[in-house]
């Protein structure tokens, strides 16, 4: 980021923000106010964020709850957010506000100035809350990010590396299925077994493992989204978390 400054100003005050920076007073204030760990949150969770704020943009822009053109623009920000590239622009520390209000706010304020950017020539005004955020809260934002990036790293990552390595298990059990070597058990020799034998029982741990998170996966694509403040579904459209819900699996 620039050592250059810009002035921004909220219902708080104003607030030094870097030059260069796409993300405004909340986000800056959130960065002066949690200087905990020097570790931001994880880059899965910031791109699940802009598939949120891409699905909920077109679902708003169908409802009638925004304009078509600051949907649009919405929806190429977003797409850079989920791309990554704008990554640089996400600095929040992992320890924050509870309900990730902060990094909420982040991502909002990140889109906001980005989708004007986009497209200057259509002089189309963006607003973090009113627009971006419409109809969604932290409270719902948060966890549903969770869930999608938790989701996506879980299946296209974590079960293939598991699959890959209880495979590599098999296959070496078979490779060494004549070496025979001296099972223990309380700091005891107790009977042989064969490499076969013991790499077999790895194996069909990590797929009694897969099992389990395959299981939890489908509880996993449940979204809260919609729940809004504390969980009352005030101010969002009651059509909204099932539209939100189907762009959200197109998307994904």
């Amino acid at each position: 980021m620039s050592e250059e400054y810009r002035i921004e100003k909220d219902s708080m005050g104003e607030v030094r923000v870097p030059a260069d920076a796409l993300y405004g007073a909340q986000t800056q204030r959130a960065v002066d106010n949690f200087p905990v760990s020097g570790i931001c949150i994880s880059r899965s969770l910031i791109h699940s964020l802009g598939v949120i704020k891409q699905a909920a943009a077109k679902v708003n822009a169908e409802l009638g709850n925004i304009p078509q053109d600051v949907a649009h623009a919405i929806q190429l920000a977003a797409q850079e957010v989920i791309d990554g590239k704008l990554d640089n622009h996400f600095p929040i520390d992992i320890y924050q506000t509870g309900s990730g209000t902060s990094s909420n706010m982040n991502t909002n304020e990140v889109i906001a100035r980005r989708a004007v950017q986009l497209v200057q020539e259509l002089s189309v005004k963006v607003h973090p809350n009113d627009h971006i955020n419409f109809g969604q809260s932290s409270n719902d934002t948060f966890p549903t990010a969770i869930r999608i990036a938790g989701y996506i790293e879980a299946k296209n990552d974590l079960v293939p590396s598991l699959k890959y390595m209880r495979e590599t298990f098999l296959k070496k059990g078979s490779e060494y299925s004549h070496v025979v070597k001296t099972g223990r058990t309380h700091l005891m020799d107790a009977m042989p077994v064969t490499f076969e034998q013991e790499f077999g029982g790895y194996a069909r741990q990590i797929e009694v493992g897969i099992k389990r998170i395959e299981t939890a996966l489908s509880n996993m694509a449940e979204l809260p989204m919609g729940g809004t403040a504390v969980g009352t579904g005030i101010n969002t459209h009651p059509k909204f978390p099932a539209k939100f819900a189907a762009e959200v699996s197109r998307l994904t």
